[in-house]
Formats: C-alpha cells, structure tokens, sequence
C-alpha cells in the first residue's frame, strides 16, 4: 500500500478517535449496548430499530410533549395541526399522572359526537390495541384513516365502572375552532347569548390556522350589533398554535406583552407584545376556563387577566401545559425530536408550565379571580356536557324526562356561565352608572 494511503488512513483513524472520545461517558456506553445487542442477541434486530427504540426510550423519560418521531410518521405529524384531516374528530390530552389517554372534547358534529363520546371519557383501546403507553401521536395515528372506514374505541365514561366499545366510522374534519351559544335554522352560530341584552359568547374549541380569522369575525359581528359585554370560553380548550394565541390576545389587548418564552435558566428567548390596529375594546370580559383548558388557551387567559382591567378568569385552574416544543430533524433523514426547549411566561413574569416536581400549592397555570372560582365536580361536568350538547343542537327535553337532567334553554344549569354573565352585567351596569353621573 503507498505510504500516501496508508497516512490517509491513519489521518482518518485519529479523527474518528478524537470523535468518539468526545462522546460523554453515557454516549458511549450506549452505543456499545447497541452494539452488543446487535453482535449478540439470540433474535438478530435491525441497526435502525434499535436507534429508535434508544432515542423512544430517551424521550419518554422527558415531559410527556417531547417524543421521537420516526421517518414514516414525519408527513403525517406535520399534519398534525391541520384544520382538515380524515379522523373521529376529538381532542385528546394525556394525563401526566396515569398516563391514561383522555377525550377532552368530541368536536360537534363530528363522528366522535354522533357516536356518543363524551368529554372526559378514558380511551382505554383502538382496535383492540391498549392505549397505555401509547403516546399522543401514536394515539392520533391509530385513530385516524381513510374517510369511511372503522375504527372501534374502548372507552370508559366518566363515573362509570364497565367500558364499552364504540364504533365510529372515520370521515373527513372540518373544524369550526371558534363557536357561539346555538345554532340557527341554517346552522349558522348566534354569538349572542339568548335573553342576555347585548351579551356576545364565543367558544374557542382550539387554537388552528384560520382561529385569528374566524374571531376577528365574531367579533365584528357582534361590534356591528352592539355587544356590550363579551363571555370567552375556553374550557376543554387543549390549546395548539402559538401564533393563534397571541394574535387572539392582539385582536382584545391595544398594547403591552401578550407572552414571552424562556429556557430552563428562565432567559428570555422570544417576547410577544400587542399593537393597537385591530384590537376590540370597551367592554368587560369574563374568561371561562377549567382543568382541561391547557398550553394556547392558558396563554390568552393569563394575557387578558393580567393586561385588561375590565376581564375576569372564572371557572377552575387550568391544566399547566406551558411550553414550546420545537422539532429538530436528524440527519439521514432518521426522523426528528420533537424537544421541549422552552415555556410561556405571562405578562406578569410568571411561568405557567406546572414541572413534574409541582405541588398543587406552587403558582404555575391560570387561577380563576378572587370570588369567581366555581368548581364543578365529575357528576357536575358530566351533566353540563350533556347540556350543553343538547343546547349545540337546539334539543329540547321530551316529556318524562329524568329529574336530573338540565334544560338546554336555561342558561343558569351551567354555574360557570351564571357567574360570568353575573360579572358581565354588573361591569355593564357600573360603567352606565359611570356615564351617567359625568
């Protein structure tokens, strides 16, 4: 061998050595258990498969928002937020105590809603399969499909002890992310809410790419008519794009921080502040949000409740999910992690992400105002969907009904509601009196 190649060689050899050897002491020890189980193993394993049973491993000892997504699952992740995809059509969160996989909300009309999933309900399988250390994406993948097609989910409802199967025949989602009280002949939303004088109500289901749009338009609307006081909901809210939220927050804030996102030194990376062109004013705001309401529906809540002195938070503490997830790609086209790099401070600089190593008294998520906590219990919410699924339709109760079900035309069943309508009023009231004694 010339002695031209056999330095080359050598060059080559010393350079991967002081490679390798920059690897830290726990690199290198799993890169030898890979090897070893390769080499060694009685079944032989795909270099490939182990690669990305190491990186699952890895992230899911992390939050339970950061997961390796494996090549063939790319396309459809990047789908994820989509306002138009071929599924059941709910919202699914995990909770980061059971690690169960629970509905948040089935979104109406949708084939989850005509099937009679419930909001709360614990997906127990798909298709057989067990949902219990599935991730949320995995979880999503299962679920979805092509339009027309069965899928079959084992879900348990809540305050009910015997799981069930439900059978819901995929169909193509079109999502409506903000709605109002009821629906007209046409099925067009009232944004008003009936027998309530100038009182707007809109529901914000999730946080998609045409949310901004579809507010900006309610909200004109019900400006034209001459709302005088606006209820927000944003309970079962499971959050999504962070470009929605804040210019949710830009449409109803004229200036000052709407939200900042820090690293774990708690350095700012990114500050978000509102502009005054656009923003809706003038009349009192009651927030709803319970402790389903997480990640882009805790940012508006905070935002407002720190940055408008005419709006209120009612209902329950939100969930805690405050943080930014970003997607690094690897090289080889290998997949990618998505990574929890940073979380979302509210504009009074406090973190609303709730850690692993949070206690119910540490201060993180978005509590309800001083006098306006209204805490339902599961029997409580259980029937307040119930309602308000009756109320989505325009049902009425058929004679003989049971005693403790809720009339879908009488707004005080939902005591949440009652007591942002009570806040409402008595802003509007205040504020005439104001006028009226200059």
């Amino acid at each position: 061998m010339p002695r031209r190649n056999i330095a080359l060689l050598l060059l080559i050899a010393a350079f991967s050595l002081a490679c390798y050897f920059k690897v830290n002491y726990y690199g290198r020890i799993l890169v030898f258990a890979m090897d070893e189980i390769r080499e060694r193993a009685l079944e032989e394993v795909d270099q490939q498969e182990l690669f990305e049973g190491a990186l699952e491993g890895m992230t899911g000892r992390l939050d339970g928002y950061s997961v390796y997504i494996a090549p063939k699952e790319l396309t459809e992740f990047e789908e994820n937020l989509d306002q138009e995809f071929g599924g059941v059509g709910i919202q699914i969160l995990m909770d980061q105590q059971t690690r169960q996989l629970i509905v948040v909300t089935p979104l109406y009309g949708t084939p989850a809603h005509k099937a009679g999933i419930r909001a709360g309900d614990v997906i127990l399988r798909i298709d057989g399969v067990g949902t219990h250390g599935l991730s949320i994406h995995d979880a999503a993948e299962r679920m979805r499909g092509k339009p027309g097609e069965p899928v079959v989910l084992t879900v348990q409802h809540p305050g009910e002890r015997k799981p069930i199967d439900v059978k819901i025949v995929r169909a193509v989602i079109q999502v409506d992310s903000v709605l109002g009280d009821t629906r007209d002949a046409e099925g067009h939303w009232n944004y008003f809410l009936d027998g309530h004088d100038g009182i707007g109500y809109l529901r914000i289901e999730s946080f998609g790419k045409e949310t901004v749009n579809e507010l900006n338009h309610a909200l004109a609307t019900l400006t034209e008519a001459g709302m005088r006081g606006l209820v927000l909901d944003l309970r079962n809210d499971p959050g999504g794009l962070l470009t929605a939220a804040v210019g949710t927050c830009d449409l109803l804030v004229d200036s000052g921080v709407i939200v900042t996102t820090r690293d774990r030194s708690q350095k700012v990376k990114r500050t978000y502040e509102a502009t005054a062109p656009g923003t809706y004013g003038g009349f009192p705001i009651a927030v709803l949000v319970n402790q389903k309401s997480a990640s882009a529906s805790e940012i508006v809540a905070a935002c407002l409740q720190d940055q408008r002195k005419d709006a209120v938070v009612v209902g329950q503490r939100t969930y805690g999910k405050g943080t930014v997830q970003e997607v690094i790609l690897l090289e080889g086209g290998l997949g990618a992690l998505k990574l929890t790099t940073s979380s979302y401070w509210r504009p009074s600089g406090k973190d609303i992400h709730r850690t692993r190593k949070a206690t119910e008294e540490d201060d993180w998520g978005v509590r309800p105002d001083k006098g306006y906590e209204v805490v339902l219990d599961e029997e409580g919410w259980i029937r307040l969907v119930h309602w308000r699924n009756r109320r989505d339709a325009n049902q009425k109760l058929e004679p003989g009904h049971s005693p403790d079900e809720l009339d879908p035309a009488d707004l005080a069943a939902d005591r949440q509601l009652a007591k942002a309508l009570e806040y409402v009023r008595q802003a509007i009231s205040s504020k005439q009196q104001a006028a009226g004694s200059r």
